[in-house]
């Protein structure tokens, strides 16, 4: 019989021979995922009962083989709320977050009505729920398996969330929609020369939450243009983006006729947010 301690470091090395640089906080997620709290790492003396040891070992050899942890695990955090995950659903990331920061200095006290596309786990609505104490969230997205997590997350959250499950450039879903004073998005951007060298871990994520065209940006064209008319006076428009694309995706905004386009970094420097204002006054409807 393997000691605990023997156990974790042995996965440790199974997890660093295979190129893993976060080895050593992998493996400490996933013993804590196979043994619950009935064990301490540290432990050198105590044996592993066999059960959880033999789960422990079937999600090292997965992770080894470049499956993603938070599918793994079934679950991660965003934005300090607990997110379901799993095939199917793109992967909450901390890059995302940024969103969250930016609306909050823009919005939070005022109850905004808040519409969030491509929603998927439904990370962005929910924590924009959360801290902006929207007085109404609605949350869109296409695929029946991210809405099965979507769905697990607002009860997960206790929450109010709305969903709307279509195309979101779908006119007659669009014009179902109450007009928000935050429409937040985080479309698929990948390019097309992108898509053919993802890592491993990214390959298992749908293709359809990655892939915004040939120079990933078909999907902020269309929502510009789509939902130019669906803000409130003085409503903001916030899109996550890709590592090059901010100046494109601002470009795109002010073409749109979109005011006081900016773009703010993430945590690493990265302009990760773009930002656009509706201002009533400055545009005419043609329609």
């Amino acid at each position: 019989m393997v000691t605990v301690r023997k156990l974790f470091e042995s996965a440790v090395r199974e997890l660093e021979a295979v190129g893993n640089d976060n080895a050593a906080y992998d493996a400490s997620e996933l013993f804590e995922a196979a043994f619950s709290e009935k064990y301490n790492i540290c432990e050198k003396d105590v044996t592993a009962d066999e059960k959880s040891a033999a789960a422990f070992d079937g999600y090292i050899k997965k992770r080894a083989g470049g499956y993603p942890l938070q599918y793994i695990l079934g679950e991660w955090e965003f934005y300090g709320i607990p997110v379901k995950v799993g095939e199917g659903v793109l992967i909450p990331r901390q890059d995302t977050e940024t969103l969250i920061d930016v609306a909050i200095k823009k919005h939070r006290n005022k109850r905004p009505v808040v519409v969030d596309l491509c929603s998927g786990t439904g990370c962005i609505a929910l924590a924009l729920e959360k801290e902006l104490d929207a007085s109404q969230v609605y949350a869109v997205e296409k695929s029946q398996k991210a809405a099965e997590y979507l769905r697990q997350n607002i009860a997960l959250n206790d929450s109010a969330v709305n969903i709307i499950i279509g195309d979101c450039l779908d006119k007659q879903l669009i014009d179902s929609l109450p007009l928000a004073d935050v429409l937040s998005c985080n479309p698929p951007y990948l390019t097309a020369d992108d898509m053919v060298s993802l890592q491993t871990e990214v390959t298992h994520e749908p293709p359809e939450a990655l892939f915004g065209g040939d120079d990933g940006l078909d999907f902020y064209r269309d929502i510009a243009r789509a939902y130019k008319f669906r803000l409130n006076d003085g409503g903001m428009i916030i899109f996550e983006v890709g590592s090059n694309q901010a100046q494109e995706v601002m470009e795109i905004l002010i073409q749109a006729g979109f005011e006081d386009v900016r773009a703010h970094e993430d945590m690493c420097g990265i302009k990760r947010a773009v930002v656009g204002f509706y201002r009533e006054k400055t545009h005419v409807k043609l329609y």
